[in-house]
């Protein structure tokens, strides 16, 4: 069986009958977890294999671990500082920022994947304009260069312990006020002024960042569609001009600022259209039914094939994760920076 397009929620810390049955039907290709689904790294990892019994290929497995308010697995994973944190130090000493992003993204990396996981959606790529009630501090700078200096290497401390990198939220997020969470966000700039912010997804893709994933934000000078529904930004701009060839994501298609195109099934099918490879379906269950009812037909070769290239590495035993010189290392360095602890107080 090959992925599907779908990525959906399961309920709780180990899987219900239902979720079997959704889990395993043909148009689901991938899991994301939240806080409810956490209760300790060994409750997590029997999940997560639980999940992958499921399934040859396994679905792939998903978490946003960004670090802040963003963070959904709490103690004992390290507890990591919000992205705009290394931004402050940047502005003092941006070699000892970009030490420590490196740092915080092998850290991050290396405890997901100890529990089977593959990916978090990380880092978030949206300049930090001062006005967006989403994004704030974890946006790593306002600066286009300090953003794609701190996100490569948190990028590439990612991909020193195994996971691959998604950057978000294409084509950026930064300068609407409006939460996509509650309300459509209208981004009224016209090209050349959204240019700063496309030019740090251009950067990071042409430095090998793998994946997108998209934003639910109407660019009203350039397209009456959000652009994650939108070909002229997934097509023209993204695979035709800039060249990316990596996985493309949708953000939850239950968030409000999609309820204006269509019914669930019919906004799936358009962001697929445009040209998605995988969307979320997060937190709706009966949704996501309809969805991966609709979808178990489609297929996408192309699609299936750059999701595969995101398998997280299996590297690490989490029972002797803390014990490696790497994790102590990077534990020591973030946590003398901040002042306090990362660790936390329970055991793997």
């Amino acid at each position: 069986m090959t992925l599907g397009p779908v990525m959906l929620a399961v309920e709780g810390t180990g899987l219900t009958p239902a979720d079997r049955d959704l889990l395993q039907q043909p148009a689901v290709g991938g899991v994301i977890l939240f806080k409810r689904n956490f209760e300790s790294p060994q409750q997590l990892q029997a999940l997560v294999q639980e999940i992958q019994a499921l399934r040859s290929p396994g679905l792939l497995i998903a978490v946003d671990q960004e670090g802040g308010r963003v963070q959904r697995f709490g103690e004992p994973f390290s507890v990591l500082p919000p992205a705009g944190w290394f931004g402050l130090i940047y502005n003092q000493d941006a070699a000892k920022a970009k030490t420590l992003a490196r740092d915080a993204g092998w850290l991050m990396a290396a405890e997901l994947l100890a529990c089977g996981i593959d990916l978090s959606f990380a880092p978030v790529l949206d300049l930090h304009r001062g006005v967006s009630r989403v994004v704030g501090d974890r946006s790593l700078h306002r600066k286009p260069d300090a953003v794609v200096s701190l996100a490569n290497s948190l990028m590439h401390g990612m991909r020193e312990a195994g996971m691959q990198a998604v950057g978000k939220h294409y084509p950026g997020h930064g300068a609407v006020v409006a939460d996509s969470h509650e309300e459509l966000p209208v981004d009224r700039r016209e090209y050349a002024q959204i240019s700063e912010d496309l030019s740090v997804f251009e950067r990071m893709l042409a430095s090998g960042l793998p994946a997108i994933m998209t934003a639910h934000v109407v660019y009203s000078e350039l397209d009456s569609l959000p652009a994650s529904f939108s070909e002229w930004w997934l097509q023209q701009e993204l695979r035709e001009r800039i060249g990316f060839r990596g996985a493309v994501f949708s953000d939850d298609l239950s968030m409000k600022a999609t309820n204006g195109f269509g019914d669930i099934v019919q906004r799936a099918q358009a962001v697929l259209q445009a040209g998605t490879d995988m969307l979320l379906v997060c937190n709706d269950r009966p949704a996501a039914e309809r969805v991966v009812d609709a979808l178990r037909e489609h297929a996408d070769p192309r699609a299936m094939v750059r999701l595969a290239r995101l398998r997280g590495a299996r590297n690490f035993d989490g029972a002797l994760l803390r014990d490696l010189p790497r994790w102590q290392q990077a534990q020591s360095a973030l946590s003398d920076a901040l002042g306090q602890s990362l660790a936390g107080s329970g055991d793997w």
